[in-house]
């Protein structure tokens, strides 16, 4: 029996196993395909995660743009590969195989596999991704251009936040492009939300008739597909924890997870650490309350209900809306989003953004 098994190997599972082996715990990871690489692109901001090494960064641009402003705040896309390795550690026990059934005792889980095997755990983490469900979601078609092929849309050295140009009055979309490494540019045509989500072949339309415009050509070039579900129920009170997006650690108003994911792992791993000798139950419930304490919930909340806000102002004034966003100070746009349990300072910035807001909005912003 291991003191831990995380289901799920991506950059959420594979923190939170590497944390657990850290702190002492017998630690099992179990992935359907574990050795398969990450083929999202994923980005963050570098105050989430001060201690990011080097060897985990892609890119690191030297502006970063929003409807033409340049914000003054550092943007960090990651590398996958050197990610994974700094997250690796070989203590891990990594199992393939899929999850099936779990099944909790006074003692301890029962995890039993598609094959028929099992695994027996004091303490089962679900870091699986979001769970299956329907809701507001954010998508987006991506191209992978040669840096010099998208030098018309993105300069050198230059990450494009939210390019409102040309968006449709109707279920608007922006440009989102950011440098995978000095050869290679990222652009997606981005819907930010939407209920049901905006599908992929009206992005991809979007996307190919942007770069036409451009004079960019797209044929053969490598695609990234993204649908993020934003307002993820967050979980009820169980014996099997659940961590990164399963537990709900996605923003609901811009889409991330990994910084948050990775600044928690350790955290929850102390919890795990401290409160097994007190039974599997108590670790579990230690755990949860380091994912969710009640600031962290009043936090998330305000955030959906920023999200339903978002949703009721007409597509045609949401750039406007995200321009008096990039204008605000800094710290505001860092409370609302990045901090976790900052509750002050994001009832702070969303006071801000509502004076700052004009009365032909502000009707949608109480709705």
């Amino acid at each position: 029996m291991v003191d831990v098994a995380v289901l799920g190997g991506g950059p959420a599972g594979r923190a939170m196993a590497a944390a657990c082996v850290r702190e002492g715990l017998a630690t099992a990871l179990v992935d359907p395909a574990p050795e398969r690489r990450w083929r999202q692109t994923y980005a963050l901001w570098r105050d989430e995660l001060p201690a990011l090494p080097a060897g985990a960064i892609a890119a690191a641009p030297a502006t970063v743009l929003a409807g033409g402003r340049a914000l003054d705040r550092e943007y960090l896309v990651l590398d996958n590969a050197g990610l994974r390795r700094w997250l690796a550690d070989d203590r891990v026990e990594v199992r393939s195989g899929t999850a099936v059934d779990i099944a909790h005792g006074p003692h301890g889980s029962l995890i039993r596999l598609a094959d028929d095997s099992r695994i027996a755990a004091h303490v089962v983490v679900d870091a699986r991704g979001t769970p299956p469900g329907h809701g507001a979601a954010q998508t987006a078609f991506g191209l992978v251009l040669p840096a010099g092929q998208a030098a018309p849309l993105v300069p050198a050295g230059t990450a494009v936040f939210m390019d409102w140009r040309d968006a449709p009055a109707v279920d608007p979309s922006f440009l989102y492009a950011v440098p995978l490494a000095a050869d290679r540019v990222l652009v997606e045509e981005t819907s930010l939300a939407r209920k049901p989500a905006l599908p992929r072949s009206i992005l991809a339309a979007r996307l190919r008739q942007r770069l036409a415009a451009a004079g960019i050509a797209t044929d053969g070039l490598p695609e990234e597909h993204v649908h993020i579900r934003l307002d993820t129920p967050l979980p009820r009170p169980g014996r099997t924890v659940p961590f990164g997006a399963r537990a709900g650690l996605v923003h609901p108003a811009t889409g991330f997870s990994v910084a948050a994911s990775l600044g928690l792992a350790p955290r929850v791993a102390t919890a795990l650490s401290t409160e097994l000798t007190h039974g599997p139950g108590r670790a579990a419930s230690a755990a949860r309350h380091v994912l969710w304490p009640p600031r962290a919930v009043a936090v998330h909340t305000l955030r959906r209900q920023a999200l339903r806000s978002l949703s009721s102002i007409p597509g045609c004034e949401q750039p406007y809306f995200f321009d008096l966003f990039f204008a605000m100070a800094p710290r505001h746009q860092r409370a609302f989003t990045s901090g976790r349990e900052d509750l002050t300072g994001l009832l702070g910035a969303m006071t801000a953004l509502f004076c700052a807001t004009p009365w032909r909005l502000r009707p949608a912003l109480f709705r």
